[in-house]
């Protein structure tokens, strides 16, 4: 590949690059030991992002393992029995909030058995159990309205201020969690009205079945009204105070203390668990890492502005729609072999953020591009661990309970 660069500029504390300005630059290619330093370099200049990611991680372990998300899930289960429609609504709007403030992505797995056991109660199938759960939470992840693995990544290195466009984002999610209530709720009535028309039959009901009761205490709505009111004051926090990722990591560490405080663990306990859904997303975070490092060889060799230059030419020649509409599909594929939401923002958003400079793009637009190809793919491609796991595990559920 050829090493070229672009002249770049900087406007309003922003690096920019100069349409137009690309040349021929000295060739500079990476050695063995070139590569294997560019994973070091990698995940030293990841750091924080790595950081944001495990942190996460173990907030969301420690509120978890307090029980209240699930005990929340049942109680409104138990409370809505009769209520068909409105039950799955509510359950499917959960789990989709839960996927787009982070919380449930790949943990969605374990709550794949209340799906099974809520379709058993209605009489429905399997694929409802998975609708419910995996398919609301992804579609969630998709839209991301406050979501730190993906959106929270994409804004820090195009660099524009943390979960800004909140408001499309949000916009996008009551359209895309309605679609998805509709489609859910269309199949269970064709169910409902003929159980033969299941494409998999009707899982062995039981009305009275004690996996759908909850004893949902008070230590638990606290625990969840914590961590709500903590996201929002975030989310202002970054508005008011111009919080980065920096200040959402530690925010995330004080999120999962007072939660695991309150929740009545002892500090050993507290600590584990903390650490635990750290370990949890090591992979996650690493494959940042070493996610930068790819473009930590191809800034040192002097190759990255020659693929960005080598894309903006026939783009050019399409309307700013059409050029949007292209990144998305581009980064739909490149999930398929990369299905890190973490990791294809550290190798996609630095070469489509000067690609959307130079034909005009706002950078918005580039994260957009980013957030809903990796996002809804995951619902389809098996090379998305969570699914083919929930897959499985929704039919083992279903048989362990029939145990």
């Amino acid at each position: 590949v050829p090493a070229g660069l672009f002249d770049r500029e900087e406007v309003d504390g922003v690096e920019r690059v100069i349409s137009g300005s690309f040349s021929a630059a000295e060739s500079n290619p990476a050695g063995i030991m070139d590569l294997f330093l560019a994973i070091q370099t990698g995940m030293v200049e990841s750091a924080g992002l790595i950081f944001l990611v495990l942190f996460a991680g173990g907030m969301f372990e420690v509120i978890e393992k307090t029980g209240a998300i699930k005990a929340g899930i049942l109680s409104t289960i138990s409370n809505m029995r009769g209520k068909e429609f409105l039950l799955i609504a509510v359950i499917t709007t959960l789990f989709a909030v839960g996927g787009a403030v982070g919380a449930l992505a790949n943990s969605v797995i374990p709550f794949v058995a209340i799906g099974v056991v809520l379709a058993r109660a209605l009489k429905l199938d399997a694929i409802v159990a998975v609708a419910i759960t995996f398919n609301a939470a992804f579609i969630g992840f998709a839209a991301g309205f406050l979501n730190p693995y993906t959106v929270g990544i994409a804004h820090n290195i195009a660099e524009i201020p943390l979960f800004s466009g909140m408001t499309f984002r949000i916009i996008s999610f009551v359209v895309l969690i309605s679609i998805t209530i509709w489609y859910t709720w269309r199949y269970c009535k064709t169910i409902m009205n003929d159980p033969s028309r299941s494409l998999m039959g009707v899982l062995e009901a039981d009305d009275e079945d004690p996996e759908l009761t909850a004893d949902f205490t008070t230590r638990h709505k606290l625990i969840l009204t914590w961590t709500a009111l903590a996201l929002a004051f975030f989310v202002l926090a970054v508005v008011l105070f111009e919080w980065t990722t920096d200040h959402m990591a530690a925010f995330f560490i004080i999120i999962g203390l007072v939660a695991g405080i309150i929740g009545g663990m002892n500090y050993n306990t507290l600590t584990l668990t903390f650490l635990e859904g750290c370990k949890k997303l090591v992979y996650g975070a690493l494959i940042i890492g070493v996610a930068r490092a790819v473009l930590v060889v191809m800034e040192n060799t002097n190759i990255l502005d020659t693929f960005v230059n080598s894309l903006s030419a026939p783009l050019e020649l399409f309307p700013p729609v059409l050029t949007a509409i292209g990144m998305f599909i581009i980064n739909s594929i490149f999930n398929l072999f990369i299905p890190s939401g973490s990791g294809q923002a550290a190798i996609m958003m630095p070469i489509q953020v000067p690609l959307a400079d130079m034909i005009g793009i706002n950078r918005q637009i580039s994260v957009l591009a980013f957030q809903f190809g990796d996002g809804l793919s995951n619902a389809i491609y098996p090379t998305s661990g969570p699914l083919i796991c929930l897959l499985y595990t929704s039919d083992a559920a279903d048989d362990s309970l029939r145990v």
